[in-house]
């Protein structure tokens, strides 16, 4: 989750920064010049590897040629499958933690290439963190390197929310949660709340307005029945994106020179927003990821091509079979929308928040039962994105549970697959970068909705309101990891409980009527 601060632009430099002060070694292998290599002849494949031939590759890249596809599997599988227990704090941590582990520890990356992997999920649906998590092991082992990790990455959080939702539909009274989770849900809110302050403060002037005006749009569909029907927002939220980028794309070309109809016109102004020149591509001095990623160009427009089908046959069988008045397989059901929402939000991590929630609530669970699984989700390690398979099992157990999770990170994972074959040519453009800003704005004012929406489900009571208050105050002032802010909130909410001290169990909403 999410987790993913601008969630598709921000730099792995200042995401380490900020999360961790370990990181400041310089991870970029140098060049080893051949008059310091003056090794003995036992020796003699430094030798080479330090020489100035082989079109200038460092040693550590040609040495490791020759190490078997079957180790750096073996290497894949051993580095990750721990990262998965400890990836707690959202995509800021997990872009430090990965960072920390490959390029520091490990120099199976430099800091360029890091930063170009970072960027091809910046600019692809689903969350950013995981499509991370593959791409560099897709870059390590290939596909079989890249799934593998990406499984290993999300098993623990997997696991325990589908177990978690599995026992609360089975054991939990929807309208009487017990003590000890009526804590999480105000808990969980308070961490929407860092997120959209994280996310909007490092928006530009355009990116502000945007980020606005999606806002208000979607408190306003959630807000507007029975005249504007909630599930509109599966065409209105994907419609709101693609006027974003847009808007910002018609902005950046300001005040340049343009080819129009065959002619160079100047547009007139200049750019509202700030945009960031294009990158040159990871992959500009070595091709030696790109061999050993072995996804060439027509593999990767094939996925592609898969991923489109499979969003347009699903989405157009489901939405033909409720005009009809039939009712869809509920598996199918499940797959539709969370591989729809997976494929549409660039935001990752809470900007999916918003749209789940208008689609699963009231339809498949009520709202205590949604945010409950939320507070769950934003404490466990791994991506907020595990959240489906909470929302799964709580709809249709574990068969439920594994639809969902495979159909809301589906899109995400293929689309990193790919992409990557054709990521050196798509960073020369100009025009996809400043496309993005406006998406990206657009997404995060879905999460300032997501704020609003949710808060009326989260606060309840005046304890609600006085658990809220405190798990912000240790989130945003004291910096406390999400899984500590979760703990207290639900410790805090069971001692104000009416079966414990009893305290703040007024209304919410009735303050105005007690004046």
């Amino acid at each position: 989750m999410a987790e993913e601060d601008n969630p598709k632009e921000v730099t792995v430099a200042a995401v380490a920064a900020e999360t961790s002060d370990e990181f400041v070694e310089d991870a970029v292998p140098e060049k080893i010049d051949a008059n310091d290599a003056e090794q003995t002849e036992s020796n003699e494949q430094l030798e080479v590897a330090s020489g100035d031939v082989d079109n200038g590759k460092t040693a550590a890249e040609l040495l490791e040629e020759d190490i078997p596809w079957i180790e750096r599997f073996k290497q894949v599988f051993w580095t990750y499958l721990p990262l998965g227990f400890v990836a707690f704090g959202g995509p800021q941590a997990h872009v430090a933690i990965l960072r920390d582990h490959l390029v520091v520890q490990r120099n199976w990356l430099d800091e360029d290439q890091f930063t170009e992997l970072f960027a091809i999920g910046q600019g692809l649906p689903g969350p950013t963190s995981t499509q991370l998590v593959v791409s560099t092991a897709l870059a390590r082992a290939g596909p079989i390197g890249g799934l593998t990790a990406f499984f290993l990455w999300n098993l623990p959080g997997l696991i325990v929310l589908t177990v978690c939702g599995v026992l609360i539909a089975t054991f939990v009274d929807e309208n009487n949660p017990p003590w000890y989770l009526i804590g999480l849900p105000p808990a969980a809110i308070s961490l929407v709340f860092k997120a959209f302050y994280g996310f909007g403060k490092k928006l530009d002037k355009l990116g502000i307005i945007l980020c606005l005006i999606s806002s208000l749009v979607a408190i306003m569909i959630n807000g507007s029945r029975p005249k504007i029907d909630p599930l509109w927002s599966q065409y209105i939220y994907p419609s709101m994106l693609a006027c974003g980028g847009i808007v910002s794309y018609l902005d950046s070309i300001r005040g340049t020179d343009v080819k129009i109809f065959g002619k160079i016109r100047r547009v007139p102004g200049k750019p509202y927003g700030t945009y960031k020149s294009a990158s040159k591509g990871w992959d500009a001095e070595s091709d030696l990821t790109m061999r050993r990623i072995g996804i060439p160009i027509w593999v990767g427009a094939l996925i592609w091509i898969a991923w489109a089908v499979i969003l347009a046959v699903t989405v157009s069988v489901v939405g033909r079979m409720r005009r009809n008045g039939e009712t869809p397989n509920q598996y199918l059901e499940i797959f539709e929308v969370m591989y729809r929402i997976g494929s549409l939000i660039f935001g990752g991590g809470q900007v999916v928040l918003p749209m789940l929630q208008t689609e699963v609530v009231p339809m498949w669970m009520k709202k205590d039962a949604f945010l409950q699984g939320l507070g769950l989700a934003q404490s466990m390690p791994g991506p907020l994105f595990n959240f489906s398979s909470y929302l799964g099992a709580v709809y249709k157990g574990v068969p439920g549970a594994l639809v969902a999770y495979l159909g809301l990170f589906g899109p995400g994972v293929m689309l990193i697959f790919g992409m990557v074959p054709f990521w050196a040519r798509l960073r020369h453009v100009k025009w996809f970068k400043s496309t993005l800003n406006g998406v990206n704005a657009t997404a995060i004012g879905l999460v300032g909705a997501a704020c609003v929406i949710l808060w009326e489900g989260a606060v309840t009571t005046f304890a609600d309101a006085m658990v809220f208050t405190l798990a912000l105050c240790l989130a945003v002032v004291y910096g406390i990891g999400a899984p500590w802010v979760v703990l207290t909130g639900g410790v805090f909410g069971a001692i104000l409980h009416k079966d414990a001290l009893g305290l703040g169990q007024n209304e919410w909403c009735s303050l105005g009527q007690d004046l």
